[in-house]
């Protein structure tokens, strides 16, 4: 966790008229340090409770819900239907996409905005100002396939 990163989120939280809390702090320590992740509240509870077993769940929660609120971190749902939360690292742009392997769950970030061209198309056409948008893709990642072309080999050479 770098000390500018928790200063820009402390700044918005008081902006919004909410202070940094022993607990929002701790809580945000662990969406910093675990950025790579797309934690649920239980798992960010999981991983608080190892240093600050004081830190009950229903405050977990609580404190999702305000960082969610002032955009702090992006409240996401794929397709396991568990709310997921990932921490914004910019202001700048749009939420970033998602690849989601649905064999083994392994989630891909995707910071390419590829839908320039619809916003456009939508601003000219139906008159709105596109100021967000997400995309998650299913589908099955590369390791999954090569794994399925591999069982498929060995099943037809075990026919043979």
């Amino acid at each position: 966790m770098t000390l500018d990163q928790l200063a820009k989120i402390e700044q918005k939280l008081h902006a919004q008229g909410f202070k940094l809390t022993p607990q929002r702090r701790a809580t945000i320590a662990v969406l910093l340090e675990h950025q790579a992740r797309h934690l649920s509240a239980e798992e960010v509870y999981s991983l608080l409770h190892q240093k600050h077993p004081e830190v009950g769940l229903a405050t977990v929660y609580r404190t999702l819900d305000v960082l969610a609120e002032i955009q702090i971190v992006n409240k996401i749902s794929f397709e396991d239907g568990i709310a997921r939360f990932d921490l914004k690292t910019s202001d700048k742009g749009h939420f970033h996409h998602h690849l989601v392997c649905s064999v083994c769950g392994n989630v891909t970030e995707i910071y390419e905005d590829m839908l320039i061209d619809v916003e456009e198309r939508l601003a000219r056409q139906y008159h709105f100002e596109v100021t967000d948008h997400r995309l998650t893709f299913l589908g099955i990642c590369q390791d999954c396939q090569r794994k399925q072309v591999i069982k498929e080999v060995k099943d037809d050479a075990s026919n043979s």
